[in-house]
Parts: structure tokens; sequence; C-alpha cells
């Protein structure tokens, strides 16, 4: 039987999102930005209620291009009220722009918002020795110092929380527990 994290659980998506994505390193600023988006979009909320409206906020956010978002007007963000696919949060929905403008601003100084984000450890991941749920943190010294700094930029919904559990899904951090099957895995796909 395969091992894996204990928050998985059975849900095939879960179980899918696992086993593919969670604590892949990603280098790319296309996936970072979904990545970003969908994190502040839990603020609040399960990460399986956002994962189940995934595919929504793909087609309502344009499949999250921040060079489309940043343009988006008012109006077409009011209407994104209306799409049961995605959070209706006004606040959720409105900062998707202004975090997009913020991204590519971030871009523009850095080269690209991978290079920022990844200068943070190195460009290696940060590897956790998780034994039980327990020992995983819901913040740490660098969610804080990034959240910080991403607020300075202009970012909203990047609480420290809503950072590290980013940093998790992006593979910046190596959360999965030693014995499940893809800690090891995850840390082989590191550049």
């Amino acid at each position: 039987m395969t091992k894996r994290c204990g928050w998985c659980g059975d849900d095939p998506l879960y179980v899918n999102y696992h086993d593919q994505e969670w604590g892949v390193p990603v280098y790319d600023d296309d996936a970072l930005f979904e990545f970003l988006l969908l994190e502040g979009a839990q603020a609040g909320l399960s990460w399986i209620t956002v994962l189940r409206k995934r595919e929504g906020y793909r087609r309502a956010f344009d499949g999250f291009d921040f060079r489309k978002i940043a343009r988006y007007t008012d109006k077409k963000l009011d209407s994104l009220m209306k799409d049961e696919g995605i959070v209706r949060n006004r606040l959720k929905i409105f900062s998707a722009r202004g975090n997009a403008i913020a991204f590519m601003q971030v871009q523009k100084e850095c080269g690209s918002f991978s290079d920022y984000i990844w200068s943070y450890v190195d460009r290696k991941p940060v590897v956790n020795r998780i034994k039980k749920m327990s020992d995983v943190a819901s913040n740490t010294d660098l969610s804080d110092a990034i959240s910080k700094d991403l607020k300075k930029k202009g970012f909203k919904f990047v609480g420290s929380t809503i950072i590290y559990a980013f940093l998790q899904a992006a593979g910046l951090v190596n959360d999965h527990a030693i014995d499940c099957f893809r800690f090891q895995e995850c840390q082989e796909l590191a550049k």
C-alpha cells in the first residue's frame, strides 16, 4: 500500500494533487501565479474547496494569465461575483488584479517572480522532516518575511499562513512526511 501524508485522505482529487503537484518545485512564473491566486482564494476555507473550484478559476481568470488579469476592469471583476465556479468574495476577486499588477512589477525588478521567490531559499527547497501532521507548521520566519515583503509590494491575501501554504504547494518547502512516497521524489525534482 502506498504511504501518503496524513492530510491527503482518499478523495481522488486530493490524492491526485498530493501525488502529482504538492511539493514539486515550481520555477515557472505562470504556475507560481496560479498557486498564489488559488492560495489567496483559500483564505478562511479548506484547500479541497478551492481545489474543487480550480477549473472554475481557470475559466474565469483566463487560464491564470496574470497579464490579462492585470488589465481587468472593475466591470469584469464585478461580473465574476456571479460566477458560481469560484469563491465569490469581492475582496478576493479584486485582489487578483492587484496581485497580477504587483506580480509583473516584481518580474520587472527581479527578472522573474521565480527568481524573486526562490532567492529566499537560495534556490534549494527547505526540507522539513515531518513525522506526524502536528509537526507541520502553519507559518515560519520564512513565510513571515516573504509575507511582509509581498505586502510592501502591494500584494493582498498574502498573510504568513497563506504564504506558507504557497511555499509548500510550489515546492519551496518540502513538508511531505518522511514516510510518504513523495518525500524523496520531490527532493530529486529540485534543481
